[in-house]
């Protein structure tokens, strides 16, 4: 138990690491959103790619994770587009709810992996890929139809929803690492050290650039769309998690990287969808805040109780 609690909290003191640094003007404040760039155009997609393109699949039991991971992010979805008319009738705007909805389903990766990695080394960095080989995808398609029909001055259209996908870093280094591991063609002997450099250095930029954005101002006010949010992202998806991966029959490690996976705080780029396309940027940036803060407690327990982990 000791153990488990050694790996896992050092992600947060990185993290906390990160909040300290901006917040002390450490470094200057424009060094942190080339940082974070860096970590989403380069060195993540090389971590993932690498380590795709490398892994057993036939060993994993891969289609099942995929397909518990998907419903519980639909079962999140389709709970919060439940509860639209409840909130609206509490004074949450068209805009607000579309932060909700976002922060109920999109996870930060840089988080779940850094976990993975100190639970399990390379093979709890290939099962975290394929949670973001279905859940990446899905959530974007989710978040996209959410703000384009509800987002201010927003209108549906296939393009908004199709660039988002197209463009996203994550989703084309899995694609990528997937053909390469189906092909047979795997890591050529340059390429593949190449990659394995550059990964190394993802997780603890990534880290850090999240303590970085976090915004402890304006976190009062609107508490209701905040609380649904943060608990159908922290407490509803991981349990659904759990239960479908048991009923998958899904062994102890690959149950505790899907848990841990649908149980990560709202990542930041969905402050960056929500100021792109009409959505309530302020009330996603303490979303963001108060599920980050709330994971450092609530991510150490659900290890803890998950057999995998022990």
């Amino acid at each position: 138990m000791n153990g488990t609690l050694g790996a896992v909290l050092p992600v947060f003191l990185v993290i906390l690491l990160g909040l300290v640094l901006r917040r002390g003007r450490f470094v200057s404040d424009s060094f942190w959103q080339p940082a974070e760039k860096l970590t989403y155009f380069v060195t993540f997609p090389a971590l993932l790619t690498a380590n795709l393109a490398k892994a057993e699949m036939g060993e994993l039991a891969w289609e099942s994770l995929m397909v518990v991971e998907a419903l519980a992010v639909l079962a999140a979805a389709g709970l919060m587009v439940s509860l639209r008319h409840h909130l609206r009738a509490r004074g949450t705007t068209d805009p607000s709810f579309t932060s909700a909805f976002q922060g109920a389903i999109r996870p930060n990766t840089y988080v779940g992996l850094a976990v993975a990695v100190a639970l399990y080394g390379s093979p709890g960095v290939t099962l975290t890929a394929i949670c973001i080989a279905v859940v990446v995808p899905l959530v974007n398609v989710l978040a996209v139809l959410c703000l384009s029909t509800l987002g201010h001055g927003q209108s549906a259209g296939a393009w908004n929803l199709a660039k988002g996908i197209l463009t996203n870093p994550l989703i084309l280094a899995c694609l990528l690492g997937i053909l390469l591991n189906g092909t047979g063609i795997g890591m050529p002997p340059v390429i593949g050290p190449f990659l394995d450099i550059l990964g190394r250095a993802a997780l603890p930029i990534g880290l850090l650039a999240v303590g970085a954005g976090l915004a402890l101002e304006g976190l009062q006010g609107r508490t209701l769309p905040l609380a649904l949010s943060s608990l159908a992202k922290l407490v509803v998806i991981p349990l659904l998690i759990w239960l479908g991966a048991l009923l998958a029959g899904l062994d102890a490690i690959t149950t505790t990287v899907a848990v841990i996976y649908g149980a990560l705080p709202c990542s930041a780029s969905s402050y960056v969808l929500a100021r792109r396309m009409g959505g309530d940027a302020p009330l996603m940036a303490s979303i963001i805040t108060v599920q980050t803060l709330l994971s450092a407690a609530t991510i150490p327990l659900i290890v803890l109780f998950l057999p995998g982990a022990a």
